[in-house]
């Protein structure tokens, strides 16, 4: 064998082994992912008129839409709590308040998309950007338990609203661990983009000697800024 085709040899060799390793690479990039985070809401505009801040969780998952894994389709669901009344309460005559009551009023927001995220790089960190479209749900529920009690045994909606909403966001994810399921540290943040809603905040339900109640809700912009900071965990191929 002359020293051209030892050359060539060599180099059909070597691409062999790197295409080798990059299909092994590509085996143990993960398919997608599954999440959980704690998030802070930060109302913007208008909706800062209202409440000051909010918090709550949020679910996310993730497919692979290409090989490579870095474009994927993204789904997330989530609630946010902004305000919460809690009120003490005694039973009719004749038990009275020898059984105590807890009256509890809730403030909160559902949300929920669908759409891309693309993330710029594999490997130690990941970061990325992420844009959704959904639905965001506004209400307020009352619901009564013993003070001593886990339960709820009566509850109603007082008041609610659901608009279309769209979500702008960025992040990173930090590997913390793990090759076939890898486990990350997720950071993030989003552009809540709700538009016009109809909502309560707390002191909007006033309650009468009769019993009955007058409701008193706020229409307004409601766009939030929110923070992210969870876990998520790498699904195999």
């Amino acid at each position: 064998m002359g020293r051209g085709d030892a050359g060539r040899a060599t180099l059909v060799a070597l691409a062999i082994l790197m295409g080798t390793a990059l299909a092994a690479e590509g085996q143990r990039r993960p398919a997608g992912t599954v999440g959980f985070g704690l998030i802070g809401a930060d109302p913007v505009g208008e909706l800062g008129a209202y409440f000051d801040i909010g918090g709550g969780g949020q679910f996310t998952g993730s497919v692979a839409l290409d090989p490579s894994g870095l474009v994927r389709l993204r789904g997330d669901f989530g609630f946010i709590i902004y305000g919460y009344e809690r009120q003490h309460l005694c039973w009719d005559a004749p038990v009275g308040c020898r059984i105590g009551l807890e009256l509890n009023t809730t403030n909160s927001i559902l949300f929920g998309g669908l759409g891309p995220e693309v993330v710029f790089a594999e490997g130690p960190v990941e970061p990325y950007v992420n844009a959704s479209l959904g639905f965001s749900y506004f209400a307020t529920t009352s619901s009564l338990r013993g003070e001593l009690d886990w339960e709820d045994f009566a509850s109603t909606t007082n008041y609610d609203d659901i608009v279309l909403a769209w979500r702008a966001g960025a992040g990173m994810r930090v590997k913390l661990g793990g090759s076939r399921k890898p486990v990350y540290l997720d950071l993030g943040v989003e552009r809540h983009q709700n538009g016009i809603a109809h909502f309560l905040t707390e002191g909007d339900i006033v309650d009468h000697p009769d019993g009955s109640i007058t409701l008193l809700p706020n229409r307004s912009e409601a766009n939030l800024v929110l923070f992210r900071i969870g876990v998520s965990v790498g699904i195999p191929r």
